[in-house]
């Protein structure tokens, strides 16, 4: 019978605790639990479910939603601003822009003006809405109540996106898009997100400054440690954009792999499937113009390799070229005997055969071959924009870098050799060094879903 009786005391005392539970911890538990749901979802779901991500998210915010409707009229009862606050930023979970969501934030910004939270949530909806101003706006009023790493990333990426009037304006943007993505990182270390975005913001660079090689060694050192973070790590995004630096260090196989995880996360998202197959389709013509000399008739061919003359090698003619201010000795050798990585003190000689065609236009890629057939792969990077080599132009290209590719990928095999050039202003092209109006200032890019 005490028994009985201590039940039903323990049971009177739980249902005391609900009675006078705080309305404002318990939803913000309930929308903690909704963003945890969302962030960590293949922790508790196979990456084959991944299809019913979205659905599952969207019946969970309604769940969550339901919670506050049991609290309703605890808005006007002393705590108005956290409440629009907390049930915006459930409406504000999903992807897709939802208008109730930037009006309840609103009422909360306006209410209380130092609540943190919610000015970054308003600029999250803004941006999902293509209001980069507004977004911008509000991100920057958080700053004003307290430096955090949300405002700071966020930052990050309106400074890319944002409409500009010139491309010094645009250059200015990117370096201030690393500089806050930096700043975000410095505030918490195991933040996969922050790391992510800073990733971002050094492909940004890349593409727009210069398509430099360290570059693209800082935005993969940044996606390393964001795929540390489980949240982070379960992102499609960060393996897209990965996949796009993979692409442009030339770890082609890594990088079709990337695109593939990216698929796999989120199997709606068209883009990665896209640019995997784009990528596969460069790879295979370029495979195929290796092997068959840029598909020229062999009288064609024979022609072409008939009118290579040494006087073609330009300044690299006398056996030296100078490289700041030391004279470098260099040896005319055939591109069988090149070897793997920097051929210091080498130069190759020979004649374009064909252009191949990469949808995204970087890097400019043609086929070489010389005096003994031999053809192998060129990629350009920084070429301005209308500028190139033209099939039938005799080229040399000094100390050049050479990669094999090797791998195989949805049964195709991959078997071709590709020497990198990192500025076409060291090509020589039918006896002319090219000049610096071939380099290209800057590129824009846009790359990706949600940065």
């Amino acid at each position: 019978m005490s028994a009985i009786i201590d039940d039903k005391v323990v049971a009177g005392a739980k249902s005391a605790n609900i009675v006078k539970e705080d309305p404002i911890v318990a939803l913000t538990e309930k929308v903690n639990a909704l963003y945890f749901f969302r962030d960590h979802y293949f922790e508790n779901h196979s990456i084959e479910e991944a299809i019913k991500k979205n659905n599952d998210l969207e019946k969970e915010m309604k769940d969550t939603l339901n919670k506050f409707d049991e609290c309703k009229g605890y808005e006007i009862d002393g705590s108005r601003a956290k409440y629009y606050y907390l049930k915006g930023k459930a409406l504000n979970v999903t992807e897709r822009f939802i208008p109730q969501a930037e009006e309840l934030l609103t009422k909360a910004v306006k209410l209380e003006p130092n609540l943190v939270e919610a000015w970054n949530e308003l600029g999250e909806c803004y941006w999902k809405n293509d209001d980069i101003q507004q977004a911008k706006n509000c991100f920057v009023g958080a700053l004003r109540h307290g430096k955090n790493k949300v405002s700071l990333r966020n930052l990050s990426m309106v400074f890319r996106q944002e409409p500009i009037v010139n491309v010094e304006q645009r250059m200015q943007n990117i370096q201030k898009g690393v500089e806050h993505a930096k700043e975000a990182v410095s505030l918490d270390t195991t933040d996969g997100i922050s790391w992510a975005i800073l990733g971002n913001a050094y492909l940004s660079s890349f593409f727009t400054v210069a398509q430099n090689p360290a570059i693209l060694r800082l935005c993969m050192s940044a996606y390393a440690q964001a795929e540390k973070d489980i949240v982070a790590g379960s992102n499609p995004d960060l393996f897209h954009n990965k996949a796009v630096a993979l692409k442009y260090q030339e770890e082609y196989s890594l990088a079709l792999k990337s695109f593939e995880r990216a698929m796999l996360l989120d199997p709606l998202w068209e883009t990665p499937r896209n640019k995997r197959d784009e990528l596969l389709q460069y790879l295979k013509d370029v495979q195929n113009s290796v092997n068959n000399s840029g598909r020229v008739k062999p009288k064609r061919l024979y022609q072409m390799i008939r009118a290579l003359d040494v006087k073609h090698l330009g300044p690299y003619k006398g056996g030296s070229f100078t490289s700041g201010q030391k004279t470098v000795k260099l040896d005319l050798i055939l591109l069988k005997d090149l070897v793997l990585g920097l051929n210091p003190e080498k130069v190759i000689f020979g004649k374009v055969v064909c252009w191949i065609q990469d949808t995204d236009c970087v890097p400019f890629a043609f086929c070489l071959v010389d005096e003994e057939k031999t053809c192998i792969a060129v990629t350009v990077y920084n070429l301005a924009k209308g500028r190139g080599v033209t099939v039938g132009d005799s080229v040399a290209i000094p100390e050049p870098f050479v990669i094999h590719q090797k791998f195989s990928y949805l049964n195709n095999d991959f078997d071709f050799k590709s020497i990198r050039v990192e500025t076409p202003v060291i090509l020589v092209v039918n006896g002319r060094k090219l000049g610096r109006e071939q380099e290209a200032s800057a590129k824009l890019h846009t790359f990706k879903k949600t940065d």
